[in-house]
């Protein structure tokens, strides 16, 4: 549309400074790779630019060289094709059988049953909720402050009680005792504000 038509109909040009969501299209979207170790409950993350095979592999690998080569150990994931051997491409199954490496795969529409989908709904509440990143270096920034933050505090009650009502809320049970958890929690929490500030 022309500016003098655009003009035209009302419209003003904007005085404010583009938002992220005003950028997404120029920037193009960032993703992020998680795993959860469930023994020692901590959190991994590299964030991408895509999320292809290659980069799965690339972060699989990542995750094999924390742990000596004679442990075997299990990666969940759902079934997004790059996670996926296929007829055509076999190089996650090959990877997986010469690494010691199980890939188990949570089935269609259940991924409520991965753990790590609790950990994401914290994250999202501590670092993305309520903020406009003027870019994804400086989001990207605040997601691994928050990793690491997470591995620190692990049995912060204030975190504990997110992902508790995350998973119960997932499992489709009744989550009152959960949600008083939760409250009880964020009205003992200190810190400026809503307790967001231990970043």
């Amino acid at each position: 549309m022309g500016r003098a038509r655009w003009q035209a109909q009302g419209c003003r040009p904007r005085t404010t400074p583009p938002t992220a969501v005003d950028l997404q299209p120029l920037l193009g979207v960032r993703h992020l790779f998680a795993a959860l170790d469930l023994a020692k409950d901590k959190l991994y993350g590299h964030i991408m630019p895509v999320k292809m095979r290659t980069q799965f592999l690339e972060f699989c690998r990542y995750l094999r060289s924390l742990y000596p080569a004679t442990v075997r150990i299990a990666i969940v994931c759902d079934n997004f094709s790059p996670h996926l051997t296929t007829k055509r491409c076999q190089r996650v199954g090959t990877w997986a059988a010469a690494d010691n490496v199980e890939i188990a795969y949570a089935p269609t529409n259940s991924s409520w049953l991965n753990r790590i989908e609790a950990q994401f709904t914290a994250l999202r509440y501590f670092t993305l909720d309520g903020t406009d990143h003027t870019d994804h270096k400086e989001q990207a920034s605040m997601i691994r402050r928050y990793i690491i933050w997470r591995n620190h505090h692990a049995d912060d009650k204030y975190l504990r009680a997110v992902v508790d009502r995350a998973n119960v809320a997932r499992c489709g049970t009744s989550f009152s005792s959960t949600w008083r958890a939760f409250n009880d929690a964020r009205a003992a929490s200190t810190g400026a504000g809503n307790g967001k500030s231990a970043l």
